[in-house]
């Protein structure tokens, strides 16, 4: 009864690892690479071998379940219905569709998710949020200057020189990148990091600079500056397809180095030596990771970082590349999300974009006319993963009903009236794309789903016939519940691309139609002037930021009470908030860790092992230490992703602002103190 399917992982990761699955009798027994897809051909993470136990795990929720009295006890789906759309139709009549919250984020990918859309669109409308946790700014910055957000193929890599990591660990975050990394060394690349912590990744490094968080900025003008001086840039290239080139130089040329050295934390003598290999090696390949652009300044960072590649002409050719995100492959977004990052300039009267992801708790409290009544959350985890998570509880406790659809009992579902169970990846397909890998893969069904669990767009269904909406309105919006009408849904998707068809993806991942191997080899750029734009007046005009690249101050530096960097990054155990509940995780990461420096610990009499109290005007925590030598003095590691549960969310501290540019958030601006616990 072997059976073995081709599927692909749609976690909100870098990577969107293409899979060989078996099944045995119905059930997930193993996960294989699949070396079809050139971007993912080799051994897969922790997480994706852990799949096989979160499917089949004995904690998953398979029935859907009610809070009384403090205490969850199952109950029918008929319950769980009627009682949903009582509340929904009492709320919508007695105040409006927009005292309810619609609440999703990027737990699964797929082309599906806009089934949820659709039905709030019949429903009448509700209240949602704009932005983005991950990475707006970054794709903000990108935009303005290049005018999209694409780079060349991940296998590219093995043709540079010289790749720079700025801010990224891909040893865990991005595993599947470090085999072209590897390639390229092997060929006699040089390969240097910028990082505050001294990483797996870092290990493999010719060089590694250690800045001072949020500080990236005035180090890449820095550099800039020298690169100019010294000649060290492309002029041809510059002259031929770059904007603004002669105000950014005489902006960065009034740039005092010692000054730069001091503020970024990075010696003269680094700072030199980085710009000299950076301008005298080519082809370079430049890949900035997600965390930088968290904080306040995080777009402008952005936009310093990649004028590097642009003055230094490392763009549009093989081995040269801004290796940022590439949306080449991501040709559903409108379908897949058509609730954009920006609120609308005018409201639609449907959906009431008020609320900003990165002031969730917040802007949920201060909202009138009408207050947030109930609240529905599916793909996401907010008490854990949104910032200030103690107002985003106070929030979630006032409404007056809460429902989550959820897989495991998280933060988010522990605040639920009812929860409902929720599909794996293996139990429903889908059509899913990456914003790193070039491909469109099918996400297949493999097994049918366990217990009583049925796929949000079942829900979607059921709920709308409790509703009493028409078999026509349903129709247009909501596949039936079955496997043929998903399939004949998704075919009608793919109509406008006829490269890519449910057949050919059943036989593994198909290259996006629109794909440019080596990004911007044509040397067009969508921006208002047609070219490269380091001076960009759209910039100004849109999110009030120097039209040049600049280095702004992030807004909690320097704080004599709070004098730590809290650094929240992702581990190779956890995407996000998921996966570091399960057993498998948890033999290799048991507890919730703190890492200091080993200076700042000796200075407050702080041991290995010992418990410290980190804290701030929004929160605390009590978490086991780890002393690290290597971690660059005055900051301090909580990774992303620990539950309030484990006593360990780095979010209990962290504050809620917007980035500069894009609505993203500005979670990673956040210092702290912290001391021995009692």
């Amino acid at each position: 009864m072997k059976k073995v399917h081709n599927t692909a992982c749609p976690r909100n990761c870098y990577s969107t690892c293409s899979f060989k699955v078996w099944t045995d009798d119905g059930k997930v027994v193993n996960i294989d690479p699949q070396p079809l897809n050139k971007a993912t051909p080799e051994g897969i993470c922790l997480k994706g071998l852990s799949y096989v136990e979160r499917v089949n795990s004995p904690r998953r929720i398979l029935h859907p379940l009610k809070k009384v009295n403090g205490e969850f006890q199952r109950i029918t789906w008929d319950e769980a219905l009627n009682e949903i759309s009582e509340k929904l139709q009492y709320f919508k009549e007695k105040f409006s569709p927009q005292s309810i919250l619609f609440y999703y984020a990027s737990g699964m990918s797929g082309l599906l998710n806009s089934v949820s859309t659709n039905f709030w669109k019949m429903f009448g409308g509700a209240t949602t949020v704009y932005g983005n946790l991950c990475w707006p700014a970054g794709l903000e910055a990108t935009r303005l200057t290049l005018g999209e957000n694409k780079h060349n193929v991940p296998w590219d890599v093995e043709n540079a020189k010289l790749i720079l990591v700025w801010g990224k660990n891909p040893a865990e975050s991005n595993i599947q990148q470090m085999i072209p990394i590897e390639k390229a060394q092997h060929n006699g690349a040089k390969l240097i990091f910028v990082d505050p912590r001294r990483t797996l990744s870092t290990e493999r490094a010719d060089l590694l600079i250690q800045p001072k968080p949020g500080t990236d900025g005035i180090l890449a003008l820095a550099i800039a500056k020298i690169l100019i001086e010294n000649n060290w840039i492309d002029k041809s290239f510059i002259d031929k397809y770059v904007l603004g080139f002669t105000e950014f130089k005489e902006s960065v040329l009034k740039i005092n180095i010692d000054e730069a050295s001091k503020e970024c934390g990075v010696s003269v003598e680094f700072i030199k030596e980085l710009a000299q290999t950076i301008g005298t090696t080519k082809p370079m390949t430049l890949i900035p990771g997600y965390g930088m652009q968290r904080y306040t300044n995080g777009g402008q960072t952005t936009r310093c970082l990649l004028a590097l590649s642009v003055i230094t002409g490392n763009i549009g050719k093989p081995g040269a590349c801004w290796h940022y995100a590439d949306l080449q492959g991501d040709i559903f977004s409108e379908i897949k999300e058509p609730l954009s990052y920006f609120p609308p300039e005018k409201p639609d009267g449907i959906f009431r974009r008020e609320i900003a992801t990165a002031r969730l708790g917040e802007d949920m409290l201060h909202l009138k006319d009408p207050e947030l009544k109930m609240a529905w959350v599916e793909r996401g985890n907010p008490l854990s993963q949104n910032p200030d998570s103690n107002r985003i509880k106070e929030a979630f406790r006032k409404l007056e009903f809460r429902v989550v659809v959820e897989q495991f009992m998280t933060d988010t579902a522990r605040e639920a009236d009812i929860v409902l169970p929720a599909k794996t990846m293996f139990e429903q397909s889908d059509v899913i794309s990456s914003y790193w890998n070039p491909y469109v893969q099918l996400r297949q069904k493999v097994i049918e789903p366990i217990g009583e669990v049925k796929p949000e767009t079942e829900i979607y269904y059921l709920l709308a016939k409790k509703l009493g909406f028409s078999d026509k309105e349903i129709e247009q919006n909501i596949p039936e519940p079955n496997d043929e009408s998903i399939e004949k849904w998704l075919t009608n998707i793919l109509k406008p691309w006829s490269e890519i068809t449910l057949k050919k993806l059943k036989d593994g991942p198909v290259l996006s139609p629109v794909l440019q191997e080596i990004a911007f080899s044509d040397y067009k750029f969508n921006t208002p002037s047609g070219k490269i734009e380091l001076l960009s007046e759209t910039a100004y005009k849109k999110w009030g930021v120097n039209p040049l690249p600049s280095y702004e101050k992030t807004v909690e530096r320097d704080q004599k009470r709070y004098p730590f960097n809290l650094m929240s990054p992702n581990t190779k155990n956890r995407i996000h908030s998921q996966f570091g509940n399960l057993e498998s995780i948890k033999l290799i990461d048991p507890e919730p860790l703190a890492t200091i420096n080993l200076g700042d610990a000796t200075k407050k009499d702080i041991q290995d092992n010992d418990f410290i109290r980190v804290f701030n005007d929004r929160g605390e925590l009590t978490i086991k230490v780890k002393i690290d030598a290597s971690l660059r003095p005055g900051n301090i590691v909580i990774v992303n992703g620990y539950w309030h549960e484990e006593g360990a969310c780095p979010n209990s501290l962290s504050k809620g602002r917007e980035t500069d540019m894009g609505h993203g958030t500005a979670f990673h601006d956040n210092m702290v103190n912290y001391e021995k616990a009692d």
